[in-house]
């Protein structure tokens, strides 16, 4: 059963378990969308307008109509659509709060991205604010607001700096359960209303415990 934080006839907000695909992909495996079109019996069918990893939980929300996608995938493209997450990092952010800031190109083959150094096909800024929350002995907590939407971003751009996501393996990561990783929050102007709509959450599953005692 997928947590749902808030419905309407236009949107839907919920919890999406970390290891679950977020939308329908090639092969037609189970994913968020199938899950929640059974879950609430939606005969006209639920829309994606955003991403998150596999392997990441959290946050997200849905369109229940054309225009409700239409309007929220302005939204994002417009950069009102804000997006937050929790990160547990290895080592220690230095300074403690600041912006990341990098050109990043995503390889199709390898379906992994990398900082690089100048600009050509394919290369996309990416930008983001952080904030370290709590550090530990050997890792840090850190608050993320992404002000670009590119693949993998918070990920790669932490990795490259030696700070690689707790468990997230693909980019040098250690550990070996769920990449620590959670949208832990969303902002944006309801599609239908225009008012602002707001949610935040806290991740759950134990291997956060450490950072949220």
């Amino acid at each position: 059963m997928i947590p749902i934080v808030y419905a309407d006839a236009s949107i839907l907000v919920c919890s999406k378990p970390a290891g679950l695909l977020a939308q329908v992909d090639s092969a037609g495996g189970i994913s968020m969308v199938s899950c929640l079109e059974e879950q609430t019996g939606s005969r006209e069918g639920i829309f994606p307008v955003h991403r998150l990893d596999k392997g990441v939980g959290g946050l997200m929300v849905y369109a229940l109509t054309k225009q409700a996608a239409a309007d929220l995938s302005e939204q994002i493209r417009s950069g009102v659509f804000h997006k937050t997450y929790y990160a547990a990092v290895s080592g220690h952010p230095e300074p403690p709060t600041g912006e990341m800031t990098d050109l990043l190109y995503k390889d199709a083959r390898t379906q992994k991205a990398f900082v690089v150094s100048r600009e050509r096909r394919g290369v996309r800024r990416a930008a983001l604010r952080y904030e370290t929350v709590k550090t530990l002995e050997d890792t840090a907590l850190v608050r993320v607001e992404l002000l670009t939407g590119r693949f993998h971003q918070i990920r790669v751009q932490f990795a490259s700096r030696k700070m690689p996501i707790v468990n997230d393996r693909r980019y040098g990561g250690r550990g070996t359960g769920e990449i620590l990783l959670f949208s832990c929050g969303l902002s944006f102007a309801h599609p239908v209303t225009g008012e602002c709509m707001r949610f935040t959450a806290l991740p759950t599953e134990d291997g956060w415990a450490p950072y949220f005692a």
